[in-house]
């Protein structure tokens, strides 16, 4: 054994409690440290390959020099970019345990992780209202949960059609419709990873001043349709966490053919709040659904699951034929159900959360993120800088500065003048230039409601004056 490496192993200790300190140091300033760093004025140069062996100490030494002050706060209170969550304790804690046992958990043949894994999605089934005829498997993120939502909607089009494109290639399909009334980028990324392309996306017109789909539109465009569809239907869209009525588009299958997945990947979270369940309605009806952990559920990067009614259909797109992996059977390896041979075992961050604060745990945190998101809407429409572009409908606040035709130059002004104190994403709404808050953290209080709301004003009036 190289002896640096020797060293370290008869070390360990010692170095797994400088690990925990540098940890506990970082997660103890989230609060008050910049969250999102200024760049430096001269990025440091990338730094050869090392040649010699230093050791843990040392690279723990460089990463605190190098890297750890610029990384930004996204596991803190005012990281409301894009939809962040962060880590509770317990998530914390699994995931530090799932690199120390460092488990490949596709394999039933070392079978604890599989079964730890089915058990955690049992849980999320029983969390979001889903019925015992739905599966879960773990996958790395959103994109990759609508990836094999898809995945499986397209093998279901050939099943309708006598066609395998799993064995035959999508050509075998011939045209497909995918219709949407808001679709996620991620959306038309599945579809070219997938083979059906970008151009089989077809969006369906939205009910007025809302970005949730009309269903009347939905059912013409289903009627001129030539063939099975797929339905990618919205429960919670990005910019304004829009639902589509879930209940209401299930029911056109009483007319049209189709395969019905619902990207609910945070949006699936309402069903935690008996004030919010509804919009999360007829969710059990899908053929298959997206939600994303490392969102709301405050686990860390990357987690994501996948449910379906169809496993069977799942695994005949993902299955793996080796002589050292086990048989399909009717309870498929892991190996079987996603793109991944390899596959960490992901869940142990899911399971340690939700058997350390259980299901009202996570509704006091879903509810708390919802009053600090309506809590910010409010500040903000009370400074005539600013103008909402939707009403706040759970936990992302959707604004602009005041004027008919917002410069999208101010608005990046604005973002990175207050980005020390707060970090939002821009986005376009309605062709409308805007900011996008998301509440999705679980230390997110009032408090950092109120230094967010002033550090959005005090920048866009420095804005408005140009001194921002």
């Amino acid at each position: 054994m190289d002896r640096t490496l020797a060293a370290d192993l008869a070390r360990l200790p010692e170095l797994l409690e400088a690990t925990r300190r540098a940890a506990a140091d970082a997660l103890a300033a989230l609060g008050e440290r910049p969250v999102v760093p200024p760049p430096p004025a001269h990025p440091p140069a990338p730094e050869p390959l090392p040649e010699r062996a230093a050791g843990t100490e040392a690279a723990l030494d460089a990463f605190a020099r190098r890297w750890a002050p610029r990384l930004s706060a996204s596991a803190g209170p005012r990281y409301l970019g894009f939809v962040t969550g962060g880590a509770t304790p317990a998530a914390l804690a699994g995931d530090w345990l799932t690199a120390a046992h460092d488990q490949n958990s596709n394999s039933a043949l070392d079978g604890a992780g599989q079964d730890l894994e089915r058990e955690t999605a049992g849980w999320l089934r029983e969390l979001f209202g889903l019925g015992a005829a739905h599966s879960g498997t773990f996958v790395s993120g959103a994109t990759q949960s609508n990836t094999t939502g898809l995945a499986i909607a397209r093998e279901w089009l050939g099943e309708r059609l006598g066609v395998s494109p799993a064995e035959y290639g999508a050509a075998a399909l011939g045209p497909v419709r995918v219709l949407s009334g808001a679709p996620h980028s991620s959306i038309a990324k599945a579809l070219s990873v997938l083979g059906l392309g970008r151009t089989s996306l077809v969006q369906v017109p939205t009910l007025p001043g809302r970005e949730a789909v009309d269903p009347a539109a939905l059912d013409r465009a289903l009627a001129d349709t030539h063939g099975p569809a797929v339905v990618v239907a919205n429960a919670g869209t990005v910019n304004t966490v829009d639902f589509d009525d879930l209940r209401a588009v299930a029911a056109l299958k009483d007319r049209h053919d189709f395969w019905l997945h619902t990207d609910a990947a945070f949006g699936a979270f309402a069903a935690l709040s008996p004030q919010h369940a509804h919009l999360v309605d007829g969710l059990d009806a899908s053929d298959s659904v997206c939600i994303d952990l490392h969102k709301w559920l405050n686990v860390p990067y990357d987690s994501a699951v996948q449910f379906t009614r169809r496993p069977d259909l799942q695994a005949r797109v993902y299955q793996n034929a080796a002589a050292y992996l086990g048989p399909l059977g009717e309870h498929p390896d892991l190996v079987h159900l996603t793109p991944e041979n390899s596959h960490r075992l992901r869940a142990l961050a899911a399971w340690f959360t939700l058997r350390a604060y259980g299901r009202e745990g996570h509704r006091e945190i879903v509810e708390r993120d919802i009053a600090c998101a309506r809590a910010l809407g409010a500040e903000l429409e009370q400074d005539p800088a600013f103008r909402l572009l939707a009403p706040v409908r759970l936990n992302v606040v959707c604004f602009t500065l005041a004027g008919d035709a917002p410069d999208p130059a101010r608005l990046t002004a604005l973002r990175e003048a207050a980005a020390g104190e707060v970090f939002v994403t821009p986005t376009v709404y309605a062709g409308t230039p805007a900011l996008r808050a998301a509440f999705s953290n679980w230390r997110t209080t009032q408090a950092d409601v109120r230094r967010a709301a002033r550090a959005l004003r005090a920048a866009a009036h420095g804005t408005a004056k140009g001194t921002a």
